[in-house]
């Protein structure tokens, strides 16, 4: 913890007290927490209406946060104070990743010193280093140790009831590691078992069978976070992308192999800006295994040994599948997208390789050290002295230029890190013989120095490529938007749109809004956003092309940043890049349009199409005949005229200019409902209408949802590629939605029965009535 302290603190005090970074970490992480406490402590834990257009708060932040018990530390404290605890969570992260780390290793250690050696190569790996980028990956980092010192525990001692535990704990942290987790887990226990470990072989048919019970039951009692997970999930259409033809064997980029061979020898390189090999569409991935001071030295001293151990067997297993792209997958479902996201497993295992080879005795390590030294010349003088020639078409001349990485003073400073961790490693082993406690006094501060070296300048050079942190962030993000007064402020519900902005900044505002950078969000926001031709994959962007979709989105107000991006006026026009807005003011470091053809939620159409009308029109125009009649599926054209609604003819031949568009605007907005307001358990609305007639709420549909009129049970149907629409009688309607989170009723009870189930479990199997070590051979202190 003091050596993140060393790491951490330097760029606290730089941000006033805040932990910023760059990227995903400034737009996602700090305000995922703050807007995550502050929903909980609310009581707003159904639906998240400050995420994207709405969505399952339990389904979407599961994978970020929900299981995380240092996001729960968070609780006890005010709002305000959660960004600044970014920082020392941090460095608590790291202190546990080494203590974790360090229990997992002692078993193989003679000295707790070594383990704790380990351990830190363990916390401190480029893998951590690089994933300061990603906050919620630390979660399994610190976790996975644990997870196979339970296996281990269970091996040597029977221990009953500790793997179920870990096998919860780790699953229930964060459900999409776990995958990787568990086919990690399999591999290790089946080459410890064909290595003919005696603690592994060792085992009855019965003892084998009750870890299965073990595995079943600990991943039972995490259903209350796994099932309305998989609920929520299985609606992205991500998760379909598996592996297959050429590109399961082999990488689509050669660059790649490259950039997995140095992530073993160098610092990592920032995950949007690979510099090693630029072009190896890595960007993102993860790739990060260095440790600190020892890099593959200690590895490749296990790999050189004669004697054979488990681990030399299991890291050439990891390595093989590190390089063929569907046993790399292997580790997410075989999803196809490139990550290298359970490095951190195989580091682990890199760090037990270091520790005990260096408690062996027919190791040579001037040999490993000789071979780490030359792989890491041969890597960085290849890619930075290796010539390209270059012709210019015009004066047919010919430019000799040096160098294939794209940030030369960078990659010279990632080879000097390199090198000078191995000059110290020289340095260090001149003790190893002869004053061993010294010698490992010695590592462990190595390991120490290399580490806040390398970390300040991997988190220095991302903080280069942020946004501006104390000219936006901190005096327009942070503040919470303290400075922003709208006249619908507590009287009217709307969204607003960024342009050209920092991605998620609404949600530091805790305002509705139309753009945002999130992964995981229902699916009907997924299926609507393509047909008008947005992309929607990780965030939603919606460009100006699609103006008339503001409108549907019952968006009112939108902020251009002033020292963020482009402006919102057109240079060429003079006017604004989208039709029917109007300055209103200058706040909080941005300038506010007002949309003039706002469209408040709740309103109604008087025509109809189907939705295979609406796909035979073109892309362009689909926005706008959104605002001319609703769209509903295929098979509820009756649902549609019991609506009160008739048909729209010919609506391919309809108009589509910006007239059009303004007219359709004014219609739908004489219908809107008279009152709109949101809760922690749905919303409600009223309206007054001379007919029955369907009420389209720009809500996305999800099954969770449920609605009433007048008290009264009503069918909600699926409208306009995703969104909820309510038939309401002539008259005055109190229109009420609820929403209730799919799968959490059923995921607590279930958690609730394994838990009873395993208490049981260890009751009965466990004779003694505690949890009792049965004794088996403890392995060898040297390298078993």
């Amino acid at each position: 913890m003091a050596t993140a302290a060393v790491i951490f603190i330097p760029f606290m005090i730089y941000d006033r007290g805040y932990f910023l970074f760059y990227g995903d970490f400034n737009v996602q992480q700090v305000p995922f927490y703050q807007m995550c406490h502050d929903a909980i402590r609310s009581g707003s834990w159904r639906w998240s209406w400050t995420t994207d257009l709405g969505a399952n708060f339990v389904g979407s932040y599961s994978f970020y946060l929900l299981g995380s018990p240092f996001f729960w530390l968070t609780l006890p404290f005010p709002s305000a104070a959660v960004p600044y605890l970014m920082g020392p969570l941090y460095i608590l992260k790291f202190g546990c990743a080494c203590m974790t780390g360090c229990i997992y290793l002692q078993r193989y250690c003679r000295s707790g010193n070594l383990a704790v050696l380990g351990g830190m190569l363990y916390a401190f790996s480029g893998f951590s280093v690089y994933n300061v980028f990603f906050n919620h990956f630390h979660e399994a980092i610190v976790f996975f140790p644990l997870f196979l010192w339970a296996m281990d525990e269970y091996m040597y001692h029977r221990r009953r009831g500790v793997f179920a535990l870990c096998t919860f704990l780790c699953c229930f942290v964060n459900y999409y590691f776990f995958v990787g987790q568990v086919v990690f887990m399999i591999i290790y226990w089946l080459v410890r078992f064909f290595s003919n470990d005696p603690a592994y072989t060792k085992i009855s048919k019965k003892d084998f069978g009750l870890l299965w019970v073990e595995a079943v039951l600990g991943v039972a009692c995490s259903c209350v976070l796994l099932l309305p997970t998989l609920c929520a999930i299985t609606q992205n259409n991500r998760i379909n992308n598996p592996s297959n033809g050429w590109n399961a064997l082999l990488y689509d980029s050669n660059q790649r192999y490259l950039h997995i061979l140095s992530c073993f020898f160098f610092p990592p390189d920032l995950p949007a800006r690979a510099n090693f090999t630029p072009d190896s569409n890595s960007q993102w991935a993860s790739l990060g295994a260095w440790l600190p001071l020892f890099s593959m030295s200690g590895v490749i001293a296990a790999l050189q040994a004669k004697n054979k151990r488990w681990y030399k067997t299991l890291i050439t297993i990891l390595f093989v599948m590190a390089l063929v792209p569907v046993l790399n997958s292997a580790f997410q479902l075989f999803n196809a997208s490139y990550y290298a996201r359970w490095y951190y497993m195989l580091t682990l295992m890199m760090s037990l390789c270091t520790i005990t080879s260096l408690q062996r005795e027919d190791v040579d390590w001037g040999r490993a050290i000789k071979w780490t030294l030359a792989i890491t010349l041969i890597i960085g003088l290849s890619i930075g002295l290796m010539p390209t020639i270059s012709t210019n078409s015009t004066t047919n001349t010919k430019t000799t230029t040096y160098g294939l990485e794209k940030y030369p003073t960078r990659f010279w400073a990632y080879v000097a890190i390199a090198l000078v961790s191995l000059l110290l490693l020289v340095i260090v082993f001149k003790y190893y013989k002869n004053h061993k406690r010294l010698f490992l006094r010695m590592a462990t501060g190595g390991v120490a120095i290399i580490t806040v070296v390398y970390s300040l300048f991997y988190i220095t050079t991302g903080k280069t490529q942020s946004d501006d942190t104390h000219n936006e962030i901190i005096p327009y993000a942070l503040n919470g938007g303290k400075d922003i007064s709208l006249p619908s402020d507590g009287k009217q519900f709307c969204r607003i749109d960024v342009y050209d902005g920092m991605d998620n900044l609404p949600m530091y505002w805790k305002r509705p809004t139309i753009q945002a950078f999130h992964s995981i969000v229902p699916g009907s926001i997924m299926e609507f956003y393509p047909t008008v031709g947005v992309t929607r994959d990780v965030g939603s962007r919606p460009g100006v092309e699609v103006y008339a979709i503001r409108s549907l989105l019952s968006c009112r107000w939108l902020f251009d940043p002033m020292n963020h991006g482009q402006d919102f006026i057109d240079p060429n026009t003079s006017g604004t890049r989208m039709p029917g807005w109007k300055y209103y003011a200058t706040q909080n470091g941005s300038k506010i349009y007002e949309n003039q053809y706002f469209i408040p939620m709740g309103f109604s159409y008087d025509k109809y199409i189907t939705r295979t009308e609406y796909n035979t029109l073109p892309e362009a125009n689909r926005s706008l005949a959104l605002l001319k009649a609703i769209v509903v599926e295929d098979t509820a054209v009756q649902k549609a005229k019991e609506g009160g609604l008739t048909h729209y003819d010919k609506i391919d031949s309809a108009s589509f200019a910006e007239e059009a568009y303004f007219a359709d605007c004014k219609a739908r907005a004489e219908t809107a409902c008279s009152s709109f307001t949101t809760d922690s358990k749905g919303f409600s609305a009223e309206a007054t209408s001379s007919k029955d007639r369907l009420v389209f709420f720009s809500v996305p549909y999800e099954k969770g949802w449920s609605a009433t009129v007048n008290g009264s049970a009503a069918e909600i149907v699926k409208v306009n590629v995703g969104f909820m629409a309510v038939k309401i009688p002539s008259g005055k309607a109190e229109i009420r939605f609820e929403y209730r989170t799919p799968g959490l009723k059923p995921g607590i009870a279930v958690t609730a029965v394994s838990f009873l189930l395993l208490g049981g479990y260890v009751y009965a199997t466990d004779t003694t009535g505690r949890w009792r070590k049965k004794k088996l051979p403890e392995p060898p202190k040297t390298s078993e």
